[in-house]
């Protein structure tokens, strides 16, 4: 749709108030100049002649600087430039008018004259900026009276200026309710003793208990702390802040970061906020570029991983998306949670196990995707240890089924995602990840040579570590169980993991998927994510004790129960014999290719299937250990 057809009755009612205020602008301007004397209504019979084509002129002139199209509700700054601008370009209109064409040709003199020219410029300002800021004040008054009677909660903001300007133009606008600002805590000394659309700045991140102490005394409690993205930074101690408000009793929200066109709105602050390092710098227009009119298709899609996929997908503008689920409520869930959102995706979802070769060749070939995302997989370490063959047909033979249902439906791309578990693996999990990784890599290479060409179907796979609040992570688990008054278990005082939130991770397998489909980068098939430094549990779990406002070994015990079958002390990201490459693309690195033949796996997979047919765990074993030979697992 262009800009012209997407023009309202709004903008025509607009365009008129700009007409009359230029044309009332042309005409004081004259008058006041002319004092209302003969010289005025000599000039009048020329004036309304050229009245007429000055108008229509302007109406253009208006349009080209966005007048026409800008709500008067949100006016500001930008939008006062943008009436200089067109005052400006008006009067140098009339200029060229009245010394080139009037005064040589028409009058012999000058028609306006300068100081005409200066009047109008005042006046052309005056009259097209008096209705926007009249209206847009009186909507300012409005909702901050709305706010302030509509028992809304005296907060605290804590955080920079710029990110508390945010949260006040959102509570302005009527974007963020039930929120009052009564005053801005900020880690910067610079913002001290200033004011933020008339909220001042109290003091230091330091001073909260005094500043609530403050206000209780003049009577005028503060209900609600609210922490704005720059509070979560490191020398903010955005933990500290959480421990004292909750001990005074406070609501505690946050602002998130925004993105894209997402509206400014106050969430609860997890303690997962308060345990990561800085996220990575994403390219949300090279994201967009990937799906945006795309159909994909997302497997696992009712998983906490593969939901997450989901989501991003939508909004980054996909024309279609399919979910393939398993299991009928989280299906259910995930579709509903999608189709619920304001997307112009076509939602659909299928019931279907990975493990159905022929049911996943119908639908995807029906479907026709052009990116397929395979999140579907068993993943619980110590569960596979115990049910490793489920484990092989799930994320083996189930992966295999993907790539090869993806291929055949003529997809451009394929991503798989694993695990840094498949790195020298020592689980059931890392193993039937890495086997996995093994046919993605080998059939991307067998693709590239049968085609020599740059525009073939891809086939990656993308590993990272644990995130958080997925379903089964340690952090969910560790909540639950300080809800419940402890013990809280860890298995091991030296054991350490890597940590992602599940949108970070998301939008760098995004990312990842990016970076392959460049036809300069076609030797890369295995993609690591920069999961920073990994943390050590027996801390996590001591801080999430003392976020929640309690005491390690005091009013929450810890208990060590021992290393479970499958698991390690430390996580690797990548193995000795395939070393990280970089890639340019910040929080992704790539693994040099290490891939068997695939005449070789295809191999391994006929015996494999024999072998679990015939429940013979001992070909099974021999076949995964000749095609991962550094696989060290302790399972039976």
């Amino acid at each position: 749709m262009t800009r012209l057809s997407s023009l309202t009755s709004r903008n025509a009612l607009i365009a008129l108030h700009d007409s009359l205020a230029t044309a009332l602008a042309l005409l004081v301007s004259f008058y006041v100049r002319f004092e209302g004397g003969q010289d005025f209504y000599d000039r009048v019979p020329l004036l309304l002649q050229i009245l007429p084509y000055f108008i229509a002129f302007s109406v253009v002139v208006c349009y080209l600087f966005n007048l026409t199209t800008t709500k008067w509700r949100f006016i500001s700054l930008p939008d006062a430039l943008n009436i200089l601008r067109v005052a400006t370009a008006l009067t140098l209109a009339l200029l060229v008018l009245d010394y080139i064409f009037v005064a040589p040709n028409v009058r012999g003199t000058f028609f306006a004259g300068k100081i005409t020219l200066i009047l109008y410029w005042f006046l052309e300002i005056s009259f097209l900026s008096a209705l926007r800021f009249s209206y847009r004040y009186f909507r300012y008054t409005r909702v901050r009276h709305h706010a302030r009677t509509d028992g809304a909660s005296p907060a605290l903001l804590i955080g920079r200026a710029a990110d508390a300007e945010v949260l006040l133009r959102g509570i302005e606008n009527g974007a963020v309710k039930g929120v009052w600002p009564v005053g801005v805590l900020s880690p910067s000394m610079a913002d001290r003793g200033q004011s933020i659309r008339n909220v001042p700045v109290l003091g230091g991140i330091d001073d909260i208990e005094d500043v609530i102490r403050d206000f209780v005394r003049r009577d005028k409690p503060i209900l609600r702390v609210v922490m704005t993205p720059s509070a979560f930074e490191p020398e903010a101690h955005p933990e500290a802040v959480l421990m004292r408000a909750r001990r005074l009793g406070l609501i505690v929200s946050r602002l998130p970061s925004l993105e894209g066109a997402d509206a400014p709105r106050l969430t609860t602050v997890d303690v997962e906020d308060l345990l990561l390092r800085s996220s990575v710098e994403i390219d949300y227009a090279r994201l967009e570029q990937l799906v945006k009119g795309k159909a994909v298709i997302v497997t696992g899609g009712g998983g906490s991983i593969g939901s997450e996929i989901c989501d991003r997908i939508a909004t980054f503008g996909a024309s279609r998306l399919l979910v393939i689920e398993h299991s009928e409520p989280a299906l259910y869930a995930a579709t509903e949670a999608l189709t619920a959102r304001d997307t112009s995706a076509v939602i659909d979802g299928r019931i279907a196990d990975i493990r159905d070769r022929e049911r996943l060749m119908r639908l995807m070939i029906e479907f026709r995707p052009d990116i397929v995302f395979h999140a579907a997989a068993l993943k619980h370490v110590p569960i596979l240890e115990r049910d490793w063959s489920e484990g092989v047909k799930t994320n083996i033979f189930g992966s295999v089924n993907v790539a090869d249902a993806a291929l055949a439906a003529g997809a451009k791309a394929m991503v798989m995602i694993s695990t840094d578990k498949a790195i020298e693996p020592v689980s059931m999990l890392g193993l039937t990840k890495r086997f996995a990784e093994m046919y993605c890599q080998a059939l991307d290479h067998d693709l590239a040579v049968q085609s020599g060409s740059a525009s073939r179907m891809r086939i990656i796979s993308v590993r990272f570590g644990n995130v958080l609040a997925s379903n089964g992570s340690v952090v969910p688990k560790f909540k639950a169980q300080i809800e419940a008054g402890g013990p809280v278990t860890v298995t091991h005082p030296d054991m350490v993991r890597y940590f992602m939130t599940i949108r970070e991770a998301c939008d760098l397998v995004l990312t990842a998927a990016t970076h392959a489909l460049t036809p300069a980068r076609a030797d890369v098939s295995v993609y690591v994510l920069n999961m920073g430094h990994p943390v050590k549990i027996v801390d996590l779990a001591e801080r999430m004790i003392r976020l929640s406002g309690l005491e390690p070994g005091h009013d929450i015990e810890i208990v060590f129960t021992g290393m479970r079958p499958g698991e390690r002390l430390n996580e690797i990201l990548f193995a000795s014999e395939e070393p990280p490459v970089e890639i340019g693309v910040a929080g992704i690195m790539a693994a040099k290719p290490n891939e068997p033949p695939m005449q070789m796996v295809r191999k391994w997979i006929a015996t494999l299937e024999q072998a679990i047919a015939n429940d013979d765990r001992v070909t099974i074993r021999a076949i995964l250990k000749d095609a991962v030979p550094e696989f060290g697992s302790t399972a039976a």
